[in-house]
């Protein structure tokens, strides 16, 4: 009897620990995914991902030929005449593997933690309620300007919209602080995505046809059959509600479902940096894992500035892969616009003066926005950077391990 004791114990630890795997190397427990003063993503963390993706898919068959090893041991144990202390144990261990289903499955699940909408409304601003000073991540597409505030994507982590007659994702991640926005397609159809974990600290999304686990930050496939693929992102932008308003007047804007209020409110001030979560804290020091930076990406390149520096000199000049930009900070602080620097055949360098922001070429007056109000280019328009983002150091750099960092003083 003692034999058959250890051999039930075993089997049962053994499922115990399988189910716990499956959302241990996919969740932020301790030790479960890289420092936030990690490196680039390696073959160990992609390694963990792995295994808990085959967990993931093959979580049926082991259970059902764990819990058939366990039947009989289980059985002479708890029916059997014996001591009556084993009996109890194995009872309480069976008891024990119940419960660890019920909550790896319905309440450790990201997709159980943080939960789609049940009402969506998109409405016009005459019938917004969404304050003006919000963060929102903007997405314009043929003329249809639509506002995702960031206080409620960043519960849900996706929102699926329709935006000028195609389908979109809007994705955020506090613990990364990324937002993108995507073309939900895969293998040449719309697809639906589930949150499933987080690899890095960023979210991942599993796709409803092939099952495959994309990573937010990059959109990249990182285990599945479409490994190695990436989904298409389109180019949005983050600033306040009331900035994004003044350029798109007929912006539809993303309402709160009050199925959510409380969720909605432990939101409230992890926009501002204001959150005390070990996870979605904000560095205020510059560099800093938890650190805000703007990352800019162009063919290739990767560079980024440090917030408080933007926050200071109000405007930066630089070149990314060969294209001279400027980074602009709005007078509300918090908006911030990336743009070519290039004009025509003309490049531009920008200063910032007496709460004026002008080019040295042509003393020309210029918004935040990129947009020339006074001189001889008065009328002219930068070109947007179609992809500049504001995140956490320890993201940034660990999905661009080439990324140089802006240390002009």
């Amino acid at each position: 009897m003692k034999r058959l004791f250890l051999v039930f114990l075993l089997l049962v630890i053994l499922l115990i620990a399988i189910e716990l795997l499956r959302v241990y190397f996919i969740m932020p427990f301790p030790g479960s995914q890289l420092g936030l003063d990690a490196d680039a993503p390696d073959q160990a963390s992609l390694g963990r991902v792995e295994l808990a993706y085959w967990l993931h898919k093959n979580i049926g068959w082991l259970r059902t030929v764990g819990l058939l090893l366990a039947a009989y041991p289980a059985f002479q144990l708890i029916f059997r005449p014996g001591r009556t202390w084993q009996r109890y144990v194995a009872g309480g261990l069976l008891l024990a593997y119940g419960g660890v289903v019920y909550m790896v499955n319905r309440q450790m699940m990201a997709d159980q933690m943080f939960q789609q909408p049940i009402t969506k409304r998109v409405v016009p601003m005459n019938e917004n309620k969404i304050p003006l000073s919000k963060l929102v991540l903007g997405y314009e597409a043929l003329g249809q300007a639509t506002a995702y505030p960031i206080q409620l994507i960043g519960y849900h982590h996706q929102v699926r919209d329709t935006v000028g007659g195609q389908p979109i994702m809007v994705t955020y991640c506090t613990v990364c602080r990324t937002g993108r926005v995507f073309s939900p397609f895969v293998l040449g159809q719309a697809d639906e995505f589930r949150l499933v974990g987080m690899d890095h600290f960023n979210a991942m999304f599993e796709d409803k046809r092939t099952g495959s686990w994309w990573r937010q930050a990059t959109g990249q496939a990182v285990v599945g059959p479409m490994k190695g693929k990436i989904i298409s992102e389109l180019s949005a932008r983050q600033m306040t509600l009331g900035e994004w308003a003044a350029e798109h007047p007929n912006t539809r804007v993303l309402q709160a479902d009050p199925a959510f209020a409380d969720e909605f409110e432990s939101m409230k001030r992890y926009e501002r940096g204001l959150s005390k979560g070990k996870l979605t804290r904000r560095d205020s020091a510059s560099w800093q894992p938890k650190s805000w930076v703007i990352g800019v990406e162009r063919a290739g390149f990767a560079k980024a500035y440090d917030w408080n520096q933007l926050q200071s000199k109000r405007i930066l000049n630089d070149v990314v892969g060969g294209e001279p930009v400027m980074l602009a900070l709005s007078p509300d602080s918090v908006s911030f616009g990336a743009w070519s620097r290039r004009l025509g055949v003309q490049t531009l360098t920008f200063q910032y003066a007496d709460r004026k922001l002008t080019d040295l070429e042509t003393h020309s007056v210029w918004t935040w926005r990129g947009h020339c109000i006074a001189g001889p280019l008065e009328g002219r328009r930068l070109n947007a950077m179609p992809k500049a983002y504001q995140e956490f150091w320890h993201s940034w750099r660990s999905f661009h391990p080439k990324t140089t960092q802006y240390t002009k003083v």
